[in-house]
């Protein structure tokens, strides 16, 4: 068999700096391109496994300077960028719609699907409109407008033609409602709510539902006035008690609602249900293609229905499976009990994927298109690990943050017989010419708690200064030499200041960063070298507060 050792290197090499760690499933497939054979892979598969283990043992800054030496041997085939599919039905320009509820804040699932509305609108020279689902006053609020705005606005950076709000045209949809009542094809229903799902489910029509037009219109006028209750009165839809489609089961299309609205305070007391103000919108915005997911698959059959009784334009819609995320919750009850309890401390708690989450995590707008360009309009569910997101997030911001040096549970180590340094140079970046000015005219080098149990007497290298023997018993150390040798290496502080990570579990880790990092601006991206990427996020009395992001 070919001696394939040092292109095994090579692929565990890159792979463990693109994923964290190096993955035997990745290298092996790799290695047919050298003339591996399938007969063959049983006794590669030890060499695999063993180079693997030594290069997970390195660091990022060792994997990186052995990567240069190797990366010659990689073959890197072209890949071609993810595109879109083109849209069916185009006749002139596109027009299409982000319909947020302004209920809750944003997350992944709202992005994706804005994304893709945004990109077939810009295709095709056509339009991209924003609505806020305004509709039920018991939820929606102005805090979360303007959290959408922002995250539209300054993360995703979509670019829409108008802003519309559906409670702008409550007058049409009463008008509507009117106009199907005088058809007898919509009627007031008095059942409790109990009475009303138990006869939906055996498929059998209410009473109320023979109740002539007349009556129906008499009712109406009192629902209007404010004359029932929330629970005490309802306007249904006359549809097909038999369907398959339980929505077609003459659904409610008005309620009463007692609770102000943010906009209008109290002016309106009937508000109308998504299924009907939803296709009214899409018509009379002149809306031509509608990308959805396709939890909205029942829906589309009743929604035409109003579309007909209405006389009003159907769009062509197109929908794709929904994208979740293992691990978390995108629902907006379950997310304000959880921030209500304390367990988690906001809408941008790092455990979610809410957009306000993901920004201050450090997720780019550029890994969610990209995201979004992978996913495609397949049909079928798709289910994301939070480590694909950070995969395509990872090669994006490599190859621009920065690497510093952080310490976690700072120990202070006096070091014998140091040699006269003031000062040293390192690069920024490995593929930057740029450098920072380190300090080390001083006493004491600071080092982590964990490198310090680990690594007590024996000889490490302080990274891209020189090597020291620790001492067994306490914290100090004697200089050795200035060779790079091949021992273990370790991250070091010398005047560093205090730095916070907030983890993606929400815990704190605390520790010692170096000085360079008091000249970031908020929101910049970074790499803790060893640790990870993270986003700078504030600085509070003198802390340099950081949001880890990913390996």
């Amino acid at each position: 068999m070919k001696d394939l050792s040092k292109e095994i290197k090579a692929y565990a090499l890159k792979n463990a700096l693109e994923f964290g760690k190096a993955d035997p499933s990745r290298i092996l497939p790799k290695l047919f391109q050298h003339g591996l054979e399938k007969s063959e892979i049983k006794e590669i598969i030890p060499k695999i496994t063993a180079t693997i283990k030594e290069i997970n043992s390195l660091s990022t800054a060792e994997k990186e300077k052995q990567y240069t030496e190797y990366k010659k041997l990689v073959i890197i085939k072209e890949e071609k960028p993810h595109e879109l599919p083109e849209l069916p039905n185009v006749k002139g320009a596109v027009i299409t719609r982000l319909p947020p509820e302004p209920s809750k804040y944003l997350h992944l699932g709202h992005a994706l699907s804005f994304i893709l509305n945004s990109i077939y609108a810009k295709r095709y020279n056509g339009k991209c409109l924003l609505r806020f689902e305004d509709a039920n006053p018991e939820k929606v609020s102005q805090e979360y407008v303007d959290a959408i705005l922002d995250d539209i606005d300054n993360y995703l950076e979509i670019k829409y033609e108008s802003i519309k709000y559906v409670s702008e045209d409550m007058p049409l949809f009463y008008k509507y409602a009117e106009k199907i009542i005088n058809s007898d094809n919509a009627y007031m229903c008095f059942c409790d709510r109990e009475k009303m799902q138990k006869l939906r489910f055996e498929g059998k029509s209410c009473e109320c539902h023979k109740n002539p037009i007349k009556k129906n219109k008499e009712e109406w006028e009192k629902f209007l006035e404010g004359k029932y209750m929330k629970g005490e009165a309802i306007l249904r839809l006359k549809g097909d008690m038999k369907s398959k489609n339980y929505v077609m089961r003459d659904p409610v299309i008005f309620r009463a609602v007692a609770e102000k609205h943010f906009i209008h305070g109290n002016k309106y007391k009937i508000w109308p249900m998504y299924d009907f103000y939803n296709p009214i919108e899409d018509s009379i915005m002149g809306i031509t293609h509608i990308l959805r997911s396709n939890e909205f698959e029942t829906r589309v059959e009743l929604q035409d229905y109003i579309k007909d009784l209405l006389k009003l334009n159907k769009q062509t819609i197109i929908q794709y499976g929904r994208f979740t995320v293992i691990d978390t919750t995108t629902k907006g009850r379950e997310i304000r009990d959880l921030i209500k309890s304390g367990e988690y401390i906001g809408w941008d708690d790092p455990r979610l994927v809410t957009l306000k989450a993901l920004r201050r995590r450090g997720i780019t707008k550029e890994a969610l298109y990209e995201l979004t360009n992978q996913m495609g309009l397949s049909k079928k569910q798709v289910n994301l690990d939070f480590d694909m997101i950070a995969a395509i997030n990872r090669k994006i911001i490599d190859p621009i943050a920065n690497r510093y040096s952080f310490v976690k549970d700072p120990v202070a180590l006096k070091i014998k017989n140091r040699p006269n340094l003031k000062t040293i140079k390192v690069p920024i970046h490995p593929d930057k010419k740029e450098t920072r000015t380190i300090n080390v005219d001083t006493e004491t080098i600071f080092i982590s708690k964990e490198d310090f149990k680990k690594f007590k007497g024996k000889e490490i290298r302080l990274l891209h200064l020189y090597n020291i023997k620790l001492g067994n018993k306490d914290d100090s150390a004697d200089f050795v030499s200035l060779e790079n040798k091949d021992i273990p290496k370790i991250n070091w502080v010398s005047k560093g200041v205090q730095c916070t990570i907030l983890m993606p579990d929400c815990s704190l880790t605390t520790g010692l960063a170096e000085e360079a990092i008091e000249r970031l601006k908020k929101g910049k991206l970074l790499q803790f070298e060893r640790l990870g990427f993270a986003r700078f996020d504030n600085k509070k009395k003198g802390v340099y507060e950081t949001w880890f992001a990913h390996k």
